[in-house]
């Protein structure tokens, strides 16, 4: 008999498939108030591939992804677009901007741009309050103008270019993170273990499985709009 197939063993959960819960203690979010913050600390968190600035403004406490020559002690501003690392409205922020931790809804904390080395550009304010922000990938996204974003660049810009070196050092970063890690190729494994199994037929046709399959049989293309190569 086969073993359950990868997908159908993350799906149950295990000791193997489970996140390491101290990872994620750090929640990136924005404060509720504007004014004058300082800069607590800059500190490294598993779950995160850039460093985290712990900021206090007034009695609150929250975490950014840190940009790049942030300086421990140094003093940001919350609500005021003149200067790299503040925080402020993108409708505030002059066009041709970098930024970073860009908020989808306005409120939500930041959920865009908060990788290491990464950053938005501000392509132009449209009408009815909305924003055009070109993506790193070159694709273009339009937000509210009340959504907030940090200024600048994210820290850790090299990060792609230190190895790792060892298995074990990746072992540990990818088990911080929950990531599948390592990875065997679908159609290296035996035909009893997976649907693209076995050494016959290396270039099977390509296989559509339905948006609501369950595990084990939704592999190859989910629920795809076309298949083939464009011509």
């Amino acid at each position: 008999m086969g073993k359950r197939i990868i997908s159908q063993a993350r799906g149950k959960g295990s000791l193997t498939y489970r996140v390491r819960k101290k990872a994620f203690v750090y929640k990136i979010s924005y404060p509720m108030h504007d004014g004058e913050a300082e800069i607590l600390k800059i500190l490294h968190s598993a779950a995160h591939s850039a460093p985290l600035m712990k900021i206090k403004i007034q009695n609150e406490i929250f975490f950014n992804p840190a940009f790049h020559g942030a300086i421990q002690g140094e003093k940001i501003i919350i609500g005021d677009s003149s200067k790299i690392g503040n925080i402020s409205m993108i409708k505030n922020i002059e066009v041709g901007s970098k930024i970073y931790n860009i908020e989808n809804n306005p409120g939500d904390g930041g959920k865009m741009i908060r990788a290491a080395g990464m950053f938005a550009t501000l392509l132009k304010k449209l009408d009815h309050n909305k924003v055009l922000i070109l993506m790193p990938n070159k694709k273009e996204v339009t937000v509210s103008g009340d959504c907030r974003a940090t200024l600048g660049v994210v820290a850790g810009e090299g990060k792609g270019l230190k190895p790792f070196i060892k298995a074990g050092v990746k072992y540990y970063k990818m088990a911080a993170r929950n990531k599948l890690w390592p990875r065997t190729s679908a159609v290296k494994m035996n035909a009893i273990d997976h649907p693209f199994g076995s050494g016959r037929g290396k270039r099977p046709k390509s296989k559509i499985a339905k948006r609501n399959a369950p595990p084990g049989r939704r592999v190859g293309h989910l629920r795809p709009r076309r298949t083939g190569r464009k011509r």
